[in-house]
């Protein structure tokens, strides 16, 4: 009698999407999948919760600081501020963020988080934590520590592309198409 072998007993390299290693593979490509598969696996953590990933990555920036304006959160979440919008929108109907003016400026909201909201902290950051882990498994501290400082200097790398083509005056095209 001939039965399929189960994902357990597969090889490594085929359970669950895994890849063989990639030498040729370039990094831009291998940084998106693993930013997916962070979103993925922390998105299934907060489901629970009944927060997103989008609104997860609003709460987050509100913790370390409030009162920030629509248009500062976009620029920390490096989102539109469209898409600013709507979570918030979506966050404030929940009841976790409350917007107001300040000073008389009645166009210029600033965000901040209720009782609720700040509650959630406790709730939520070791969720993230538990899928920081989960992708770092087997990687020492050392190379964890290797691994965020080269990161890093590629952020500042793409940041220092970017600022040379804005002085030359090319800017990142949008990511809709115009109507033709």
């Amino acid at each position: 009698m001939n039965q399929k072998k189960s994902n357990a007993s597969a090889s490594p390299d085929r359970r669950a999407g895994r890849l063989p290693a990639y030498k040729d593979e370039r990094i831009a490509h291998l940084v998106r999948r693993c930013a997916r598969g962070f979103s993925r696996s922390l998105s299934r953590r907060l489901a629970d919760q009944g927060v997103s990933f989008g609104q997860w990555v609003f709460l987050r920036i509100l913790w370390k600081q409030e009162g920030l304006t629509q248009r500062e959160l976009s620029e920390l979440a490096n989102l539109t501020e469209p898409t600013v919008h709507t979570a918030l929108s979506k966050l404030e109907k929940m009841g976790i963020i409350v917007r107001r003016t300040q000073g008389g400026n009645k166009r210029k909201y600033h965000v901040y988080l209720t009782k609720k909201g700040r509650d959630l902290q406790s709730t939520l950051e070791p969720l993230a934590v538990e899928a920081n882990d989960a992708a770092l498994r087997g990687l020492s501290v050392k190379k964890q520590d290797q691994l965020r400082d080269m990161l890093v200097q590629i952020l500042n790398n793409l940041a220092d592309d970017e600022a040379e083509a804005e002085a030359l005056g090319l800017k990142v095209p949008p990511t809709r198409n115009a109507a033709v």
